[in-house]
């Protein structure tokens, strides 16, 4: 499937790069140490404009998920089904991310790992079951 590359912004092009690096990084607070996602330019929690990038293990625990079983478009008809969760990072914030299965379905309170879908000119992150237990 063609999928378009995502516009990365001011904000997001750490992110989108980070990513192509297999890594996941956060923006962290300067004024008080809050981890925060999405990418904006200012805290949500105290208003403040200054962030250090850091990174983090990416590893986490479903908090919600639904199976997505009917495809929003024709050209993802070979996807279906597939999982998509919202995962509390062990690191604190929460990320929404497609889940890649192998084997048993995810469920919630599962803990799941960051993986990464290297398309045409950007990457993907993905959760997928963990090996062992944190």
């Amino acid at each position: 499937m063609a999928e378009q590359a995502p516009a990365a912004d001011l904000e997001s092009a750490t992110w989108w790069e980070a990513l192509r690096r297999h890594r996941v990084v956060l923006q962290r607070c300067d004024a008080h140490g809050h981890l925060r996602f999405p990418p904006m330019p200012t805290c949500p929690y105290c208003g403040s404009r200054g962030h250090t990038e850091v990174e983090v293990s990416g590893r986490g625990r479903v908090h919600a998920m639904v199976r997505v079983h009917r495809a929003l478009t024709p050209a993802m008809a070979g996807e279906v089904p597939y999982a998509v969760a919202t995962v509390q990072l062990d690191e604190g914030p929460r990320l929404v991310a497609r889940v890649e299965e192998s084997g048993d379905a995810v469920a919630i309170d599962d803990v799941v790992r960051p993986c990464f879908v290297d398309h045409d000119g950007w990457t993907e992150l993905r959760f997928a079951p963990a090996e062992s237990p944190r």
